[in-house]
């Protein structure tokens, strides 16, 4: 952990958890400081099951983050100031197969003690556990919106993680 984060509980979040996600975006990253990919996300959420904190995101099979979420026992969620939208949608539109993400960006990748991948710019990181995975299936979609976010057919895997660290800057 840098110096610049403080730990705190997940039940300390006082963010929005709508705007955060779906506006903020977040950057979900798998893997070790030796071997991780990140990307960036606006679908997810937070909340209580199973009576634990857990966090949620989905990855489509064809994203190079998702091998990488397949293998890890971890993953993380990093939330950015609005100076860091660059680094944001770059990270959503280039593949780790292709770019050097963090010399494009600039952002400095660090690790928890567990291997877990964060970044140093970010002003607040979550590293979740994977408790549950599912392949979400089309058959179970029940409005007609849902199945036109998928014209190729290529459904997201849902990840369920408990939240087991959280980190605020400041």
């Amino acid at each position: 952990m840098t110096k610049d984060f403080s730990p705190i509980k997940a039940t300390d979040i006082t963010d929005n958890i709508f705007k955060l996600i779906g506006e903020d975006w977040m950057l979900v990253t798998a893997g070790t400081l030796d071997s991780f990919n990140t990307m960036t996300a606006s679908w997810g959420g937070m909340g209580v099951l199973w009576n634990k904190n857990i966090c949620w995101c989905v990855i489509r099979p064809q994203r190079y983050t998702y091998q990488f979420a397949e293998k890890a026992d971890r993953f993380t969620l990093s939330f950015f100031d609005n100076q860091y939208r660059d680094a944001l949608k770059f990270c959503g539109t280039k593949s780790g197969r292709d770019v050097d993400k963090m010399t494009a960006t600039g952002l400095t990748p660090v690790s928890f003690e567990s291997g877990a991948v964060y970044f140093e710019q970010a002003r607040l990181v979550l590293e979740c556990r994977k408790d549950y995975i599912h392949d979400l299936d089309p058959a179970n979609f029940l409005r007609d919106y849902i199945k036109a976010e998928y014209p190729g057919e290529d459904y997201h895997r849902l990840y369920l993680g408990e939240v087991v660290n959280c980190l605020r800057r400041g």
